[in-house]
């Protein structure tokens, strides 16, 4: 008996004590993990999760429904281990890259996971998702600016997701061949269901409110000049020439007097130009804040299910308001939704599901380091100047003509930027499957299924008269249309024999993909305002060149299964792309996968042990081509009529790329499953990528088409769910993961001779560089030149010596990351929050760059009170005899900042991304059933939720989840203009009749 009560006291202290009484259901975000859980995986198949050699990890609809995003994605970060989605802070749609266990690819586009829609691929990704055809980095160039318009994934009502299975290696996606070697998200959205065969009526609504996450460390010590002093000696400021001397109101930098009380001649709103007399010399803290506003997003969703025996149907109705943070910018979504399924009789069934959503914008935040974008306005803003004086947009009798931005013609007025300079889209996109179910016997079955995915996108863009790159105006239009068409059919047999079960499954699909462009540009308006085609000075039109690609494909699977307890997976595929020659158009790929329940197998179950699985996998996978890359094909050229050879030489010989994908790992349940963790090594090689290597220009060419390299990744995955408590009217729940990625670039083309492969560059500065033994996201460029013992080395001239070559500065991504979530049950209320993080991983960042060089951050008051507006750099000066002595050599302050964190100084403005986010927390309120039950309401919940509420990080700028947006690729490790990220507080209404 004393035994007895020591067991019983040590779980008690372990908190794995129940009490298993009735108690009114709640929802639960964090699921325990039940072993016979089934499961979505490739092809829609079902499967039991023990049954499976490889993870596949699953995220319920709640994680959806209970915290809002504009992007449903974004409700996964942190998760589930191994996941990383990127955006590229440039708006309110925040599309999102999404990658699984790292990069594999030397092209960032190629590192995408495959997004599949109740078992229909969806065609999204850059081929798709076509930008603005502009660089982040383009200020003065005349041209335009990056624009986030969303991608396939914001077309997808959350409240219509009923879970999300994460299919992590190339094994767990083999069956949907090369689209599917990142990894894929396997969606499955809501079917009828209902209680008693009663129609079941839910209605969510949310109102929820957006302020800005981080700002930098702006000082407002001193105001806008260049250290200029007047004929007393002393350092001044004045708006034009005045009787204090030559004009200082020119520069964009903020190293002028320090804000002292004193009055010099300054810009008068009043008059649009110089006061007449001297005004209070002062600081206006809120002259970059002030501009932002608080964002909100109103969402009504109401859904209709029923089911019996027979019949199953739902259907739903969204609606989405979102005002973003800037003025003037937002969208607004609809969503309809449907779903039929009805079994004819016991051996056919029929399913359809229909899903139509449109997305409408009048404005879309432009983002980048360009002329047009509110990003170069919060840089070039200073001090000293008041917000307001740009409030009114046009100069006195000159609207539509004349803008007011009175301190440099380069820089647009901010309000000009939000009211005028408009990037509208509506797009349209109308998805449908159908599938039939067929059973000849209990052995034979059936399975056809069609589906297709229409996209229909408008875009338009305004710019004024008098806008810095469009001094005339400009007006755009573009027409994008997507088709995809997949088909499937599947055989599947399945039988016992003993103490083996066999299943099999035998078919073959076809997916044709059409994309298409039409363009049309206005360079220069006749009349200001007047934004129509027919109103160009110059219209430039380009007809679309096509952009289509099918593949069909044939695979099976065969699974072996022992007393359910030793499972074998087979499955073999052969694809034939329209992107390959035709000697190399048809590859077969196979994979094997294997689970072992050993806690069945030697019958080792104990109160302590509830389950032990080990498992592995192996698998290749072919990757084929983007199209048109065989033949030599001409672009449309500007000029009506005219062409453009291509650059790049095409190759007749492509081969696929071939990733191969070994994991092992296990599953562990203890104490009746309550804790559940899971911990999986895997390792992927990508070889003979298809890649682009120079060539002489003599040729005509600047680059061709190649087979060549190899990537390795190794890693680590952990995951922890566990239920400490548990009683009759509190439970506490919490999950934990941890992934660890190592990626190495094992081999490159022998044309390199050894020297690096730069595989993208961005803002002329920072190099994607590849070398072996390196990885891929490693940032080359310019750093200090320093002493063996890391001292700075400083010039004759008192400022960095300058090294001849770029180095590597760090990596683009983090060493590790992990997520922690916590979930609290009391009787009707419930309480969650997650943190998710990561360590390492580093970032270049162009507004840190410009902002430091101008003296507008609070490291660069350093030396501010020095006489004479000189200092000193911390460091030496190497000798003639090669020693080395403090460096004592004064420079004036703009000279030392503007040199010491020069754009091209990629070492002084790249800073660590390690971060902790509070990423989300909830607390909700249920009914009592006594109070709702008399109203004919079966739940009423009541909830407040919040999303990125706190941040820890050291990265000096915005947010350390930072990426570019250049052109429609989302580039990690660099920040060029990157716009604001948003805290959110909302309130939720959940209702079910």
């Amino acid at each position: 008996m004393k035994r007895n009560l020591q067991k019983i006291l040590i779980l008690v202290l372990a908190g794995t004590v129940s009490v298993e009484m009735a108690a009114q259901k709640s929802k639960d975000t964090l699921k325990e993990k039940k072993i016979e859980e089934v499961v979505v995986t490739a092809l829609g198949i079902k499967r039991q999760d023990k049954s499976l050699g490889y993870v596949a990890e699953t995220v319920g609809s709640e994680t959806f429904e209970e915290t809002q995003n504009n992007n449903w994605v974004q409700a996964m970060e942190g998760k589930v281990a191994g996941l990383k989605i990127q955006t590229a802070g440039a708006g309110p749609l925040g599309s999102a890259r999404i990658t699984l266990r790292g990069e594999k690819s030397m092209f960032m586009d190629n590192n995408y996971a495959l997004i599949v829609v109740d078992g229909i691929p969806l065609s999204d990704g850059p081929r798709v998702n076509s930008g603005t055809g502009t660089p982040a980095y383009g200020a003065g160039s005349g041209g335009d600016l990056p624009i986030d318009l969303g991608n396939g994934l914001n077309s997808i009502n959350p409240d219509d997701i009923e879970s999300v299975t994460v299919l992590k290696g190339a094994s767990a996606a083999a069956l949907y061949g090369s689209r599917a070697a990142n990894g894929a998200l396997m969606i499955t959205t809501k079917s009828g269901k209902s209680k008693n065969g009663k129609m079941q009526v839910s209605f969510n609504s949310s109102a929820s409110f957006d302020s800005v996450l981080k700002w930098p460390d702006y000082q407002y010590e001193y105001g806008q000049g260049t250290l200029a002093k007047n004929k007393d000696g002393q350092f001044y400021y004045s708006y034009g020439q005045s009787a204090d001397g030559v004009s200082t109101g020119g520069t964009s930098s903020a190293f002028g007097p320090k804000f002292d009380g004193q009055y010099y001649f300054q810009y008068d709103p009043t008059v649009q130009g110089q006061s007449p007399t001297r005004q209070l010399w002062r600081p206006y803290k809120d002259n970059v804040k002030g501009f932002w506003e608080v964002g909100s997003t109103y969402s009504n969703s109401v859904s209709l299910e029923q089911a019996n025996d027979r019949t199953s149907f739902r259907t739903s109705l969204t609606y989405l308001d979102n005002e973003w943070m800037m003025p003037n910018t937002g969208f607004n979504r609809f969503n309809f939704a449907g779903s039929l399924s009805h079994k004819l009789n016991d051996r056919l069934k029929i399913s359809t599901k229909l899903a139509y959503s449109r997305m409408k914008s009048d404005n879309l935040p432009a983002t980048g380091y360009n002329n047009q974008s509110i990003s170069y306005f919060m840089i070039f803003q200073n001090p000293n100047v008041d917000l307001a004086w740009y409030r009114p947009i046009w100069k006195n009798g000159q609207e539509q003509l004349d803008q007011i931005h009175p301190f440099s013609s380069f820089i647009d007025n901010p309000y000009l930027i939000a009211y005028e300079m408009l990037n509208g889209v509506d797009k349209r996109t109308i998805s449908g499957s159908m599938m039939v179910d067929y059973n000849f016997n209990n052995h034979f079955s059936m399975m056809l299924r069609s589906g297709i995915e229409v996209l229909n996108e408008e875009r338009t863009t305004k710019r004024p008269w008098s806008s810095a790159n469009y001094l005339k105006g400009f007006y755009r239009e573009q027409f994008i249309t997507n088709q995809e068409y997949n088909s499937d059919v599947l055989f599947n047999y399945k039988n016992s024999f003993g103490s083996f079960d066999v299943s099999a499954s035998v078919g073959g699909s076809m997916r044709y993909n059409q994309y298409i462009m039409n363009d049309y540009r206005a360079e220069g308006l006749k009349i200001a305002g007047d934004y129509t085609l027919t109103n160009a000075i110059s219209l430039i039109t380009k007809v679309p060149k096509p952009y289509d690609e099918q593949v069909n494909s044939a695979y099976a699977l065969i699974t072996f299964d022992w007393n359910n307890k030793i499972f074998v997976d087979v499955t073999g595929r052969n694809d034939w792309s329209s992107t390959l020659p035709a000697e190399n158009r048809s590859f077969f790929y196979p994979s094997v996968s294997t689970s072992f329940i050993l806690s069945d197998l030697f019958n080792i179950k104990s109160s302590g042990l509830s389950y032990w699985k080990l498992r592995g996998s192996w698998a290749k996978v072919g990757i084929d081509g983007s199209p048109y890359q065989l033949e030599k094909y001409y672009d449309l050229d500007d000029i009506p009529g005219g062409v453009t050879p291509p650059s790049v030489f095409p190759n007749p010989n492509l081969r696929p790329e071939i990733n191969t994908n070994i994991e092992a790992g296990m599953d562990l349940g203890l104490f009746g499953n309550r804790l559940n963790y899971s911990f999986t090594l895997y390792q992927n090689n990508t070889a003979d990528q298809i890649i682009r290597v120079p060539m002489m220009y003599e040729t005509g060419y600047a680059h061709r088409w190649i087979n060549a390299g190899e990537i390795r990744n190794r890693g680590v995955e952990m995951s922890l769910d566990y239920t400490p408590v548990k009683t009759q009217n509190f439970r506490w729940k919490l999950g934990a993961n941890w992934s660890l990625n190592e990626n190495e670039i094992m081999s490159l083309p022998d044309e390199f001779g050894g020297e690096p492969y730069t595989m993208a560059t961005v803002a002329g500065v920072v190099y994607f560089n590849a070398v072996v033994g390196g990885s891929l996201g490693d940032l080359y460029g310019f750093k200090l030149l320093r002493t063996p013992d890391g001292q700075v080395i400083y010039g004759d001239n008192g400022l960095p010596a300058r090294p001849a070559n770029v180095e590597k500065v760090g990596n683009a991504f983090a060493k590790w990351r992990a997520g922690f979530q916590n979930e609290f049950s009391y009787k009707n209320i419930s309480l969650s929050f997650s943190f998710d993080g990561q360590y390492g991983g580093m970032a270049y960042s162009q507004t840190h760059h410009k902002m430091s060089e101008q003296g507008k951050l609070g490291h660069t008051l350093v030396g501010r009170d020095n006489p004479n507006g000189t200092i000193v750099g911390l460091g030496v000066v190497q000798n003639a005899d090669g020693s080395f002595s403090p460096n004592t050599k004064p420079v004036n302050l703009t000279s030392y900042y503007g040199d010491y964190y020069r754009r091209a100084n990629v070492e002084t403005n790249t800073f660590d991304t390690s971060f902790i986010k509070l990423r989300d927390a909830r607390i909700a309120y249920s009914l009592p059933k006594s109070v709702i039950q008399p109203l004919k309401v079966n739940e009423l919940t009541l909830a407040i939720f919040g999303k990125n509420l706190w941040i820890w990080t050291e990265f000096p700028m915005f947010d350390p989840e930072v990426a570019t947006l250049d052109n429609s690729t989302i580039t990690p490790g660099v920040e060029i203009g990157q716009l604001p990220s948003s805290r959110t507080i909302g309130f939720q209404l959940n209702v079910k009749f």
